[in-house]
């Protein structure tokens, strides 16, 4: 009875009932008279009273986790609390989204009223409840910065401070909160300090805190760009589809929406690189004629597009595997290959089992194998033939493990795109990662490509393998590069001595690279062909590297990638091609064959003997190791191999070196007089207006100089122009004959130019008579001689004689380089 007592005193203190005690005084007298009328029935009352006493404990127990319930919400509710980690957690409703996320004004202001009645509930006894229900408080809002206040003005509060600057997402309102939902930080002697909470907002997909609206705009938007558009507070609601299926040579992808930006994006695909794509895809086809099955591997698959290429195109020549280390990306790559109608196995075991399983028409099915684990680890775990290395950035973290377990005559392809440092934008990034020292260069591109064939060939000469270089592509947006690989330490000997330092010349862009040697020249300025060292005060050559000195391009395999591309339809890539044969060959001469390459020139590549469809030798597989009885000739045709001429290094930029006020011919025309001079020339895929030739930087200057015609202006008289033109052409031809270096401050005018220059030739003069009269020196006159500067657009434009030079160089120059001025004799001197 006891514990019905306590029980019934319970629920009367929760409803506010006093009337139950007399009930329960009668019941207690009811009971004592049966207990008098019925004494035989004493044991089954013992047995109540014990269930009545466990039952009374129970009650207890209940009561105690009301009492502790109770009290987070009187912390919420209260704005002296200091327990703001209980506050965050009470600030939920029944579905777990925080409270200041609702779906209309309505609800909020519902939100007061349960507010307010709860703190009915925490104040005195004494306190009248009709009176305290008057005033409502703001739910999102605590005491200290608004109070209590009447319906009509708290409506106003609501609508204009919290929901005309929430934030919209899929029907629900993400309001201004400015309750302390934060936690506390404890203090370095362990007190617990409250942290003053601003106005912020509560992400209604990760319950994140954020203070700016537009903060929070761009939250919600990295949310859907990843595709987390579904609350994990709202109910089991479909999520919308915000897929986009993408198109690439008959090949299908499901890409999420900013696919192109990797920092918004786990799944990067980047239109841009089809032709990466392409190129690749043509290699790994020639390789498949040597060999079949193939195995290759995209060691970073996002999208899982260029797999998904290979598998189309080749078929059942290659076994695929992508691998990617994202989870959400393994996920897309499996929806795509469904989407291709690819057959999917996690393992290489799981692919007998599932040939079991297939329908009747799937055994045709390309077979894609999807791995999850990082690009190191399955390249040191497993051995491919094909190794395709495509990060977002830098490759060289990934180059030792390519290295390692890659079979022999296999091709690695490296994708680069951390253009800052490869371009020399960024000239400490590529010291760090690559270990050279770069400037900015007209041939930038090509110094990109060989800084990363440099490091190609010193990850594979760590793992005793050599290299030959089969093609190096350098566009705007990556650096390609795709190598053979020869195992054998006598290969990667070669490998090394390709390795070197490069000497630019900083005033004429003359290069040459470092010769061979330990030892230590004296003048290293002498290997470079220029004379700028002597002529010019200072250092003028820089050391550029280490960097890849031999050939960029295999000619053999290029000419079979033209015939793959023709095979396969990659019409993308087929000038490409074109361009990069001739420049491989360092010819003008397009002459293309689609027909299929013949044996001979199969088996001539990279020194050593390569199977093709004709030829007579086969391969065999001992112990997974591929051998030929034609291995044992390898030195011999290394020998002839080496001894073809390759293409020359670098190129050289026709505008560069063109004459301010000439105007120059045109590129074709002048690639003809070049070829009749007796040099190699070509274009190069580097650069649009470049010439790849084996011609000295002061022949081409000179044969650009000779056939380059003057621009004439309307107000300079026929003799004038004639004097110049004379005096820059020459009896030769050569420009740098007749250039006369002069170091002045930019306070001097042109006068004072005119008359030194007038002085200068004069000695000259005497100089090469052998006379010693100085009278000629006295009549030399500022009169003399009158300067020209060409601009903009060609013409030459004669300079006042009180222009200081630093006026010059701002009105008319505006180049960060020594300026260029030109000089004719008038015509009272000429």
């Amino acid at each position: 009875m006891a514990a019905e007592k306590v029980g019934l005193l319970l629920l009367s203190r929760e409803h506010g009932h006093v009337e139950v005690e007399e009930e329960e005084e009668e019941e207690e007298t009811d009971e004592l008279k049966l207990e008098k009328d019925q004494p035989g029935i004493e044991v089954t009352k013992k047995e109540i009273q014990i269930e009545e006493e466990k039952t009374e404990i129970k009650i207890k127990e209940v009561e105690t986790e009301q009492e502790i319930g109770k009290e987070p919400n009187r912390n919420l509710l209260d704005p002296s609390s200091e327990s703001p980690r209980g506050l965050l957690s009470q600030c939920r409703n029944l579905y777990g989204k925080h409270i200041s996320i609702q779906r209309t004004l309505i609800d909020l202001e519902k939100l007061a009223g349960r507010k307010e009645g709860c703190m009915i509930s925490t104040v005195s006894q004494n306190t009248d409840p009709h009176v305290a229900g008057s005033k409502q408080s703001c739910p999102l809002c605590p005491e200290d910065k608004f109070k209590a206040c009447y319906i009509h003005k708290l409506h106003r509060h609501l609508l204009n401070l919290h929901w005309k600057v929430s934030v919209e997402f899929e029907g629900y309102r993400m309001c201004i909160c400015y309750l302390p939902c934060r936690p506390v930080k404890p203090n370095v002697a362990g007190d617990q300090i409250s942290l003053k909470m601003g106005a912020h907002f509560h992400c209604i997909i990760c319950s994140a805190t954020i203070t700016r609206r537009t903060d929070m705009v761009g939250h919600v938007k990295r949310h859907v760009n990843k595709g987390e558009t579904e609350s994990r507070y709202s109910s089991a609601r479909a999520p919308k589809s915000t897929h986009e299926v993408v198109k690439e040579a008959d090949t299908d992808v499901r890409v999420l929406p900013n696919y192109s930006t990797p920092q918004k994006t786990d799944s990067y695909f980047n239109p841009k690189m089809k032709l990466n794509r392409q190129l690749i895809v043509c290699a790994l086809a020639v390789l498949a004629e040597e060999r079949k099955p193939l195995e290759c591997l995209d060691a970073f698959g996002a999208t899982g597009i260029m797999g998904l290429q290979w598998a189309k195109h080749l078929g059942n020549s290659v076994k695929v595997t992508i691998n990617d280390y994202n989870k959400n990306s393994v996920t897309m790559i499996h929806e795509n290959c469904h989407l291709n109608k690819m057959k999917v196995v996690i393992s290489s075991k799981e692919e007998d089992d599932c040939d079991e399983t297939l329908e009747e028409g799937e055994e045709n099915f390309p077979t894609i194998e999807v791995t999850q684990m990082d690009a190191n680890v399955i390249m040191y775990l497993r051995a491919f033939d094909f190794i395709h290395l495509d990060p977002f950035g830098s490759s060289v973290n990934y180059l030792d493990a390519a290295f390692r377990n890659v079979r022999n005559l296999g091709i690695v392809s490296v994708t680069s795109t951390d253009i800052s440092s490869l371009y020399a934008k960024a000239q400490h990034v590529t010291q760090r990662h690559y270990g050279c020292n770069i400037v900015r260069t007209e041939y930038y591109k090509e110094l990109a490509a060989r800084m990363v064939v440099a490091a190609v060939a010193r990850a594979a000469a760590r793992c005793n393998k050599g290299i030959e270089v089969l093609f190096a592509v350098a566009l705007e947006h990556f650096v390609l590069v795709e190598v053979r690989v020869l195992r054998g330490p006598s290969p990667a000997d070669d490998t090394v001595k390709k390795i070197r330092y490069l000497i630019h010349c900083q005033w004429c862009e003359e290069r040459v690279f470092k010769r061979e040697g330990n030892m230590i020249e004296e003048n290293p300025y002498r290997q470079l062909p220029c004379d700028c060292h002597s002529s010019m005060t200072g250092k003028t050559a820089v050391e550029l590297g280490p960097l890849w000195s031999g050939s960029l391009f295999n000619p053999g395999f290029l000419r079979r990638m033209l015939f793959e591309a023709v095979q396969y339809g990659l019409d993308d890539i087929q000038t490409l091609l074109k361009t990069l044969i001739c420049e491989a060959e360092c010819t003008t001469h397009k002459q293309f064959s689609i027909h299929a390459p013949s044996s001979h020139n199969k088996q001539e590549e990279c020194g050593v003997f390569i199977k093709t469809p004709d030829a007579g030798a086969d391969y065999y597989i001992v112990h997974g190791k591929r051998k030929s009885n034609e291995i044992d000739q390898n030195g011999p045709k290394r020998h002839r191999l080496e001894s073809t001429a390759e293409h020359p290094a670098f190129y050289y930029n026709i505008h560069r070196h063109s004459i301010k006020g000439m105007n120059m011919p045109k590129l074709n025309k002048f690639l003809h007089y070049l070829s009749e001079a007796g040099y190699r020339v070509s274009r190069t895929h580097f650069d649009p207006m470049g010439v790849r030739t084996d011609a000295p930087l002061v022949q081409f200057k000179s044969i650009l100089v000779k056939y380059s015609t003057p621009t004439y202006t309307g107000g300079q008289s026929e003799g004038s122009v004639q004097a110049l033109e004379d005096s820059q052409v020459g009896t030769e031809g050569d420009f740098t004959e007749e250039s006369v270096y002069i170091k002045t401050s930019g306070n001097a005018t042109v006068d004072h130019l005119s008359k030194y220059l007038a002085v200068r030739l004069a000695l000259e003069e005497l100089r090469s008579k052998g006379e010693s009269n100085q009278m000629n020196l006295e009549t030399a006159s500022e009169k003399q001689y009158t300067i020209y500067i060409a601009t903009a657009n060609g013409q030459f434009t004669v300079l006042n004689g009180s222009f200081s030079l630093e006026l010059v160089s701002e009105k008319y120059w505006k180049v960060n380089k020594p300026m260029e001025l030109y000089y004719a004799p008038t015509k009272e001197h000429k």
